[in-house]
């Protein structure tokens, strides 16, 4: 397995990673109208080759270890070539309060239990103390309690709940905090 920064090669397996794992891990939260139709509004080609030019977002992506046969969750990429992309973590950061921020972070259903998430929150939270933050948020679904649970585990502290849209419906979604990220290691090995 293998984490590295996304490039414009890999978003159209970012985009299948997304839409495999809503409509897996929310079909008692959203129907699945709702979740195809978030996935296809928040995870356009354009939006994700704008979010990979940013210098102050981080997109980084997991390969599994079978090579790409195109089973459980690969696609192809821009090239036309299989991809291997079973995972990605989507994070931004801001310079003046040195907080950031963990968007997305989702590996694919099929792919799951093989420490690929622990993998990808552990690149992000080092990524993101290399680029000066000392706190790391992460927002989920207050319903979604196996990612509740992920951060949880990984000894990020539940901090508020606040309402997000999603196909024009309000959800709660949890809030959580990491502090200290610059002083700590990552959160699998505290």
């Amino acid at each position: 397995m293998t984490v590295r920064r996304a490039t414009g090669d890999d978003i159209e397996a970012i985009r299948e990673v997304a839409k495999r794992s809503w409509t897996t891990d929310y079909p008692d939260i959203l129907t699945r109208e709702t979740a195809e139709t978030a996935v296809t509004d928040w995870y356009t080609a354009e939006g994700i080759a704008a979010e990979l030019r940013d210098s102050r977002t981080l997109v980084l992506v997991a390969e599994g270890e079978d090579g790409g046969d195109g089973e459980g969750g690969e696609g192809e990429n821009e090239a036309g070539d299989e991809s291997s992309v079973v995972g990605f973590a989507h994070a931004t950061w801001t310079d003046t309060d040195h907080e950031g921020y963990i968007l997305r972070l989702y590996v694919d259903p099929d792919h799951r239990r093989e420490n690929l998430g622990r993998d990808l929150l552990d690149r992000t939270v080092d990524a993101l103390a290399d680029a000066g933050v000392d706190r790391v948020n992460a927002m989920v679904l207050s319903a979604n309690e196996p990612g509740r649970g992920f951060y949880e585990h990984f000894g990020f502290e539940r901090v508020d709940e606040q309402p997000t849209t999603i196909g024009g419906e309000s959800y709660p979604e949890t809030r959580y905090v990491l502090e200290d990220v610059r002083d700590t290691s990552s959160p699998s090995r505290s």
